[in-house]
């Protein structure tokens, strides 16, 4: 499925675009989902020749890399895709015209780094239209976008590292900011480049 999603991307936009001359709100909310990362490392040998075995690298010990994996993720990003993200390729009626932007980023929370997806919308998403987008975006991470970031080697001074957005086990989920922080947060209304409600 990754090489389909690629092809896509290669190919151009073949998402919905958003009909510039319709009548929308100009203000935007902000929805952001969490997700626990997994990597890999391998390291350098005493002659600066990787290992052949990796090592698992802990969400705590990630952190100490969110700008190397920041910019892969900043190198996945294609001209076509423009400020819009992953959004252009949304195939689901209910979302392509209310969501704006869907766009891949890591975030440090509680001395762990988690992946994280921001979901910028006209007006605020219903609980089915979140869940709708939650389904969207853990197939991307397991088939299409995370799949092929997994696959990219992020150089480090250590070595190699790989990350990944998503994982088969049970330790795996996806969840609002909301509901990882344990917070009521009022999801950030944007006006004219500014951000009300942020944190």
């Amino acid at each position: 499925m990754e090489a389909d999603f690629y092809e896509r991307r290669k190919e151009g936009l073949t998402g919905a675009e958003l009909d510039s001359s319709s009548e929308k709100t100009t203000e935007r909310s902000v929805l952001r989902l969490f997700s626990p990362l997994t990597a890999i490392i391998y390291a350098k040998d005493d002659w600066i020749e990787l290992e052949e075995c990796s090592e698992e690298v802990f969400p705590a010990e990630l952190c100490s890399y969110e700008t190397e994996i920041l910019e892969q993720i900043a190198k996945e990003c294609l001209p076509e895709e423009g400020d819009r993200g992953l959004a252009v390729y949304l195939d689901i009626p209910e979302l392509e015209e209310k969501i704006y932007s869907m766009k891949p980023t890591v975030e440090v929370w509680q001395g762990e780094l988690w992946g994280v997806l921001e979901v910028e919308s006209y007006n605020q998403l219903s609980e089915r239209e979140i869940e709708a987008v939650k389904e969207y975006w853990e197939g991307q991470e397991s088939d299409g976008w995370g799949e092929g970031f997994e696959q990219r080697e992020i150089k480090i001074s250590e070595g190699e590292l790989y990350v990944s957005f998503w994982n088969s086990g049970d330790e795996f989920f996806l969840v609002t900011e909301e509901g990882l922080k344990g917070e009521e947060q009022e999801p950030d209304i944007q006006k004219g480049g500014i951000v009300f409600g942020a944190l």
